[in-house]
């Protein structure tokens, strides 16, 4: 139970068989340091990446390319440990683990929007824009982003609404070190 919070011990779930993930791909991007890598896609719109499938799962790309994004589920194979209430990287004082976008979680699973250049099945590659992923960071799912049904512009930004009626706007963190080309 390394991965828990100080003081926390974590719900164990009691699922006949066994829960199994698999890594279906790689993502290539320009970083390999945590603290170089924007924070969110939109702090580096064109930040240009390629996700690299496996071979037993490139059949499963057939008809991605006609899509303008996708969603990544990603592992945060870095990320070491968590605790429930963690410092936002826009201050204020601590913020549940949930209510944040912060990396090191109970599990340790992300989700990311990128855009979407092209799709070779054959090869096992897409090319995206838009990435904030760790270079080698292991690819869980990838799934279409709809626009119809995934963007939800009414919602609330819950924490952060005092913050946007001050004109306060999210300082995303850029990348630090300069793109190297893949």
């Amino acid at each position: 139970m390394t991965a828990d919070a100080p003081g926390h011990r974590a719900a164990r779930l009691a699922v006949p068989g066994s829960l199994e993930l698999r890594i279906v791909g790689r993502a290539r991007t320009p970083w390999r340091r945590r603290e170089d890598a924007p924070h969110q896609p939109a702090a580096a719109p064109d930040a240009r990446g390629v996700l690299e499938i496996a071979p037993d799962y490139r059949a499963a790309l057939a008809d991605l390319e006609g899509f303008g994004r996708i969603w990544l589920l990603f592992l945060f194979h870095r990320s070491r440990g968590w605790a429930p209430r963690v410092k936002p990287p826009r201050g204020g004082p601590k913020r549940g683990v949930f209510a944040t976008r912060a990396p090191n979680r109970p599990s340790q699973i992300g989700l990311t929007s990128v855009a979407l250049h092209a799709v070779d099945v054959a090869r096992g590659e897409v090319h995206v824009s838009g990435i904030d992923l760790l270079d080698d960071t292991p690819l869980l799912d990838v799934k279409p982003y709809l626009p119809m049904v995934d963007a939800w512009p009414e919602a609330g930004h819950g924490w952060l609404e005092p913050y946007l009626a001050a004109g306060v706007e999210p300082r995303l963190k850029r990348p630090l070190r300069p793109m190297k080309p893949r």
